[in-house]
Parts: structure tokens; sequence; C-alpha cells
């Protein structure tokens, strides 16, 4: 997969959409054992769609994945869905069986995807910062002394591991024990996929470091192949399941997003966010989205083609 060629097949085009998401949608393809994944325009941020594409993110989600999951396989970390991109903004997949109901997958089922999201922190961001500002989670949880003051953007002691759900209509993040209860997993696979992911962001961080970059979190999702063995799924090191920061300007003391978190900063600073938390918590109707400035839009496709050519080194 390292020099990509983009047969683009008719094989894709005659399948059914089996799966449409928040940014990508999912078909069948002509074999019962192969998915086709199709990257779009669209963006999400806080699990609302944003009613506005972004030109040229399909491809650049999808190439940077590609590139991401190459990486992981040379390095033999463990298995990986990919079987061909076929397509800028089209990657051909294995199929893995989709049981929705906590609970439900039993012990001995193989090719079956895993119902959790795997989030790996290294610096305070995000929603761990905001979880850390509202006092909803001290500095211990985070792997500091106990009352110690901290600050957005400080580098995390150890690798973070959070764990949250899949099939909710909001993620939420679980406990060890509910983790195991909603998966079925025994605890060795559990850390199995858990050790797994602190090893790609090993990768994910060094490469990025030498591109200056921090690589600030992100989110990997799994399956269970033949012999119950981990499989990573979906996609990752991307602008949308990562963030990103600037080295040079994180030396200076300054924050420079590179991320999606780029587009939610523009809903935490209007007042979306602050409105939508309320509605949540109340269990109100929940404020739609507003459309983004056309400034936004422009800034955020040279983000997303700048971003892949940083991330890969490759050009767009």
């Amino acid at each position: 997969m390292g020099n990509v060629h983009f047969a683009i097949s008719s094989e894709g085009d005659m399948g059914k959409l089996l799966y449409k998401g928040k940014v990508k949608e999912v078909w069948s393809t002509e074999s019962p054992d192969v998915i086709e994944f199709r990257y779009t325009n669209q963006i999400s941020v806080f699990d609302q769609i944003i009613p506005s594409l972004i030109p040229s993110k399909g491809e650049s989600l999808n190439r940077t994945s590609a590139h991401w999951f190459d990486l992981v396989e040379k390095e033999g970390i463990c298995k990986t869905h990919v079987i061909e991109v076929n397509a800028p903004d089209r990657i051909l997949a294995r199929k893995f069986e989709v049981i929705r109901e906590p609970g439900a997958i039993s012990r001995d089922k193989e090719n079956v995807f895993v119902p959790l999201e795997v989030i790996c922190r290294h610096y305070l961001a995000g929603s761990g910062w905001r979880r850390y500002e509202r006092g909803d989670a001290p500095a211990e949880e985070f792997g500091f002394e106990p009352g110690t003051k901290l600050f957005e953007g400080i580098k995390l002691p150890n690798p973070y591991l959070e764990v949250s759900t899949k099939f909710e209509k909001f993620d939420r993040l679980l406990d060890r024990e509910e983790a195991l209860s909603i998966s079925n997993l025994s605890e060795h696979e559990f850390d199995t996929i858990l050790s797994i992911v602190v090893k790609i962001d090993e990768i994910i961080n060094k490469e990025a470091l030498s591109r200056g970059l921090i690589h600030v979190d992100g989110k990997k999702e799994f399956a269970l192949g033949e012999g119950r063995e981990p499989v990573l799924v979906d996609s990752f090191g991307t602008l949308d399941e990562d963030r990103w920061w600037d080295l040079e300007s994180y030396e200076k003391g300054e924050i420079v997003q590179l991320s999606k978190e780029f587009v939610r900063q523009h809903y935490l600073d209007s007042g979306h966010y602050d409105e939508l938390y309320k509605a949540r918590k109340e269990g109100s109707i929940e404020p739609p989205i507003p459309e983004l400035p056309e400034s936004v839009i422009k800034e955020t496709t040279e983000l997303y083609v700048n971003m892949f050519e940083r991330l890969t080194g490759t050009e767009f």
C-alpha cells in the first residue's frame, strides 16, 4: 500500500449502501466478505453533522488513514482490515459482523466488530481538558500527583487510555468493568487491544515529531478476526479521529490547532457548544448546528490538504 495506485473499478458502484455515518459511507461489493468505505466531504463535531461540505476532505482522510495502516502492517503491530485503496476517497476492507446489542457477542465468536472506541491521550486537551476544567476529573485521574494544578496542553506523564461506547446516541466513557460487559472481551483480549493502541501511537508520535507536529490524542477501533486476533479497523491518524498541534509553536508556549479541534473551536467561541451541552444535560431539544462561514470552509480545506502532506510526507 506504500505507493498506492488507484484502480477504480465499477464493482463498488454496483454495491448497496450498508451504513451511512457522519462522514463516511459503507457499501457492499460483489464479495460478501469485502466492504467499501467511501469518504465524504461532510464534517461533524459534537455528534452533529455540519450543513457545510469541505472540498478534498474525503480524499485527505482516506489517503492519510491508508498511510498509517500501511505503517502498522509493516511494523507487524497487528493485522488491519485494509485490502486495497481502490480510489482516492475509497478503500476496500474486510467485512466483520456487527452485533449492536451490549454483551451479546459470544466468547468464541470470530470475525466480529468490537463495540468500543479506544482513545489514547498524550496531552491534556479537548474533552479531557473540559472534564478537568469542570471539576469532573481531578489531576490524579490523568497521572499527576493529587492537587497538581494543570493547564490546557500539559504533557501527560504517561499515555492515558479511555474507552467509550460505539453504538449509543452519544459517545459515553466506560469504566473497565462496563467495557468488558458490553464487549464480552476477556481481560486478556481487552488488555491486548489497549497495548496495541499504545504501540500504534508510539509510531504516530515519532513520525509526527519528525515532521514538526505533536500528536495530542486519537481514537482507534478494532474487530476480532480468525482465532479472535485483534484487527485494526475503520480509520485513524487523521484530522477527524486525532488532534494535532504545531511543535514549534508549542515549544514557544502557544497551542496552534491543526485538527478538527479548529472547527470545534469555532462553535465553542460562537456559544453553540454551551447551548448544545445544556440541552443534552436537560434532555431538551438540541439546537441545530449552523453552517460554517465561507472563510472557515476555505481554511478547513487548506488544513486537510496541508496536513495530509505534513503527516505522510507525500504531495496531495
